[in-house]
């Protein structure tokens, strides 16, 4: 998913009647400090209130109280998405398992406190008691992220350190501009495995699935076979 840091001296919205009306923008100050948007006060931390205060429409992510905005996805990051959860998805639905499979976006409140909630590409959830209509509550057992040009950094560093923290069983990082498919199982004595688009890669979670990426051919413009 694609990232965009905000510095805290550049986190602005627009006040309405005291609610936030519009998204946090990425304007110079000269930009933003007008009759119709206002410099928020300059914080320690930013909370879970501040990502339920956007807009609708305007997404972000919040680790250790550090806020970044996301951007929309590219063609070839929907389509791995899409190819990767509907795998999953059969492979549950034929095994009559319990766990649940949720694309993004969805809400994963990570570590269920005030500074950290994300939203993974994919996150695979087998205990109900951590879900409700708001979102995940609690640590996915199986996250992937697929990387973007802007988020090689969250998701090989930033991500890996918050996942294994909070609890994820398994994480893998799915990278179509790499070609390879890097699986932590955390607390596992293989912790790391290095696959790339031509290999069968087996799930750490299920006993039986593996997901074959030559299945997925993707050319330069996106497209699949």
């Amino acid at each position: 998913m694609e990232h965009v840091a905000l510095e805290r001296e550049e986190y602005f919205m627009t006040i309405e009647g005291g609610k936030a009306k519009t998204a946090a923008h990425l304007l110079p100050e000269s930009e933003s400090d007008t009759d119709e948007g206002r410099r928020l006060p300059k914080r320690e931390l930013y909370t879970i209130e501040d990502i339920e205060a956007l807009p609708e429409g305007e997404r972000a992510e919040l680790i250790d109280g550090e806020i970044f905005m996301m951007a929309t996805p590219m063609l070839r990051h929907q389509k791995i998405l899409i190819w990767l959860s509907a795998k999953i998805w059969n492979y549950i639905m034929e095994h009559g398992g319990s766990c649940e499979v949720f694309p993004a976006p969805f809400a994963v409140y990570i570590k269920d406190d005030e500074q950290n909630y994300v939203e993974p590409d994919i996150s695979v959830i087998c205990d109900p008691n951590k879900l409700d209509e708001k979102g995940c509550h609690g640590a996915p057992d199986w996250v992937i992220e697929i990387v973007s040009p802007s988020s090689k950094d969250m998701d090989y560093e930033r991500k890996r350190t918050l996942y294994e923290e909070a609890g994820v069983r398994e994480y893998w990082i799915v990278d179509p501009i790499q070609s390879t498919v890097r699986v932590y199982n955390f607390g596992t004595m293989t912790m790391v495995e290095q696959h790339s688009f031509s290999d069968r890669v087996k799930a750490g979670i299920y006993e039986d699935l593996f997901l074959d990426f030559k299945e997925m051919a993707i050319d330069d413009q996106g497209s699949t076979d």
